[in-house]
């Protein structure tokens, strides 16, 4: 495997480790194109969030509940989307698992528009579902 920017955090320049416990670590980036944010990850190299083991899922949460108060002393956000990346067509684009931890606000232009609006857009709708049904509606994926 080459260098992997998440198993060693100085290959990016900025990139700094603000909280850790023995499974991970919460880092930001010193310039941030949204106030606040960062990501956890495993210390260990797992590709997706499905390999993690369960010590690792543990640390990861109580990561996340430090990363958030030390976020909220620091930035006073109004909101959070938490979220995870998996594969190629999921969007992940480091192959090292890492939950990414967005602080939102109220005054941002798409404050209010979280994870479904981006999914959920027609723009996102699969060509499977862009025909209506028999009744002239449009296509949706029915649970059986």
């Amino acid at each position: 495997m080459k260098s992997c920017e998440y198993c060693d955090p100085d290959l990016i320049p900025g990139q700094n480790v603000v909280l850790e416990n023995d499974y991970a670590m919460f880092m930001q980036l010193t310039i941030q194109e949204i106030e606040g944010s960062g990501i956890i990850v495993p210390k260990q190299h797992r590709e997706t969030v499905f390999d993690l083991t369960p010590e690792e899922w543990n640390a990861t949460y109580e990561l996340l509940h430090q990363a958030k108060q030390h976020i909220d002393q620091r930035h006073k956000p109004d909101g959070y989307n938490v979220g995870w990346n998996c594969g190629e067509i999921g969007g992940q684009h480091v192959f090292h698992a890492h939950m990414h931890v967005i602080p939102r606000y109220a005054d941002e232009p798409m404050a209010g528009r979280g994870l479904r609006y981006l999914f959920k857009s027609r723009e996102n709708r699969r060509p499977s579902l862009q025909q209506p049904d028999s009744e002239g509606k449009p296509g949706y994926y029915i649970i059986h």
